[in-house]
């Protein structure tokens, strides 16, 4: 029996005009972020932006996600790979669940390898916080280079 998992996706409106394509690849593909729905359906209901720094937008993305099902909300990859990434991360993570009650998974699609590449170069993930910030949407290194 396959179950279905509702989940919403907040990018960074850095991104704004992303149209949302690797997201919804890695969605459908179960790669990144989402490999953890293998073997289950995975639907989208609702894909925006956190509105700019410092979040203005999550208490209502939260609140409108959940209300259309969400049970997971996943902040995008775009939120880690920016140049710098999201100062916010954490704390949206933490008022997310708390406030709505709902599982949040920082990462979508994996990061492709030009992102890895430059981060690594400039030592940003290196601090022991972010590992755990950027596990979920690691891949492997072939995955990886199908996202440049």
């Amino acid at each position: 029996m396959n179950t279905m998992t509702k989940v919403g996706i907040i990018i960074c409106d850095r991104y704004r005009r992303c149209a949302g394509g690797k997201c919804l690849r890695a969605m459908k593909n179960k790669e990144g972020a989402f490999d953890i729905y293998s073997g289950t359906e995975v639907e989208l209901v609702g894909f925006t932006t956190c509105d700019g720094c410092p979040g203005g937008n999550i208490e209502y993305a939260g609140e409108e996600m959940v209300k259309n099902g969400a049970q997971v909300i996943h902040l995008a990859t775009g939120l880690v790979v920016g140049y710098p990434p999201c100062p916010h991360i954490e704390t949206f993570k933490a008022f997310l669940e708390k406030r709505y009650g709902v599982r949040v998974v920082v990462g979508t699609h994996p990061i492709p390898k030009k992102y890895l590449d430059m981060h690594t170069s400039l030592g940003t993930w290196a601090n022991a916080e972010w590992k755990p910030l950027v596990a979920p949407t690691m891949s492997d290194e072939a995955t990886r280079a199908s996202y440049d």
